[in-house]
């Protein structure tokens, strides 16, 4: 091989600081062993990766952009690789973080992580609520190492997203909806002729309005609410009907009123929810701990 990890780390480091100074600083090590661990790279591989400006610092040419991609996708994985190795002879625990879908989080997490740590009793699992957006954004950087989450939008060339349960669409109507006693279902065509009351996510807004556009209807949205409780309280007091894919237990809102949930009639792409993660061919015991968990306690993986 033609290069050190070293060398690699110091040239990040140079491009990402603008300056062989502060890479040196930030390493503490002289500035003379960053300029030669960089030289040398450049040496071996035979094309000048900086550009050094006289008293304003070092920038990438045009090859050293494209060699400083490569080169932090390779330390990315040599540290993925470190942390797995160290896995090998280790127990279950230390730090765990793992995201969730905002409105997937109270219906499911928290017993979720309540079993995993009765399991695990040495984990330190650290929760995040987001949307999704957020969690594949702390996904990318290594914030999180699984995002518990829909499928919907999750670029497959970036992310892996192991299916656990299918959500279909259900439709929820207050208890003195003339609706609510259809315990065989209800269609989406006798929706559309009522006030909807949207679930306003980027993800679960656009499937929900998809779902009556597949079948050429345009449903009434009378309002909106990225809320989940919010919905349910103005199904509750009769500002419309709603869908919902994750229910939660409890058939009251939060300000005490009575919901009554149907089964949506027809054929509907559900919301399949599952574990998301960073492309990677290694995965720390830990996390995979959690991922085993999370298959056995919904429902089975895919």
């Amino acid at each position: 091989m033609r290069f050190t990890l070293r060398q690699l780390e110091l040239f990040v480091a140079a491009c990402e600081h603008g300056s062989l100074t502060a890479a040196a600083e930030r390493r503490h090590i002289a500035q003379s062993a960053v300029s030669s661990a960089i030289q040398t790279l450049e040496r071996s591989l035979g094309v000048s990766l900086l550009l050094r400006h006289h008293a304003a610092g070092v920038s990438p040419t045009p090859e050293g952009a494209r060699f400083l991609e490569r080169a932090r996708e390779l330390l990315l994985t040599a540290e993925e690789l470190d942390r797995f190795s160290a896995d090998l002879t280790t127990e279950v625990g230390g730090p765990l973080e793992i995201g969730c879908l905002v409105t997937v989080a109270p219906v499911v997490m928290p017993r979720l992580a309540r079993s995993f740590l009765d399991r695990y009793p040495t984990v330190e699992l650290r929760l995040t609520e987001a949307g999704q957006d957020e969690l594949l954004a702390r996904l990318r950087t290594g914030a999180i190492g699984l995002a518990l989450t829909y499928d919907l939008d999750v670029d497959p060339a970036r992310f892996a997203h192991q299916v656990l349960v299918d959500l279909p669409p259900r439709a929820i109507v207050a208890a003195d909806s003339p609706l609510a006693g259809r315990v065989d279902g209800v269609t989406l065509a006798e929706l559309a002729e009522r006030p909807l009351v949207l679930l306003d996510l980027p993800i679960s807004g656009a499937y929900f309005l998809a779902l009556f556009r597949a079948q050429g209807l345009e449903p009434r949205v009378a309002h909106r609410s990225p809320h989940l409780e919010v919905v349910r309280s103005l199904v509750t007091n009769g500002f419309g009907v709603s869908l919902i894919n994750i229910e939660p237990a409890c058939s009251t809102s939060l300000d005490g009123g009575r919901l009554v949930t149907l089964p949506l009639l027809g054929e509907h792409r559900p919301m399949r929810l599952g574990l998301a993660s960073r492309l990677s061919r290694f995965e720390a015991r830990t996390t995979a701990a959690f991922r085993e968990h999370a298959v056995r306690e919904l429902g089975g993986g895919r």
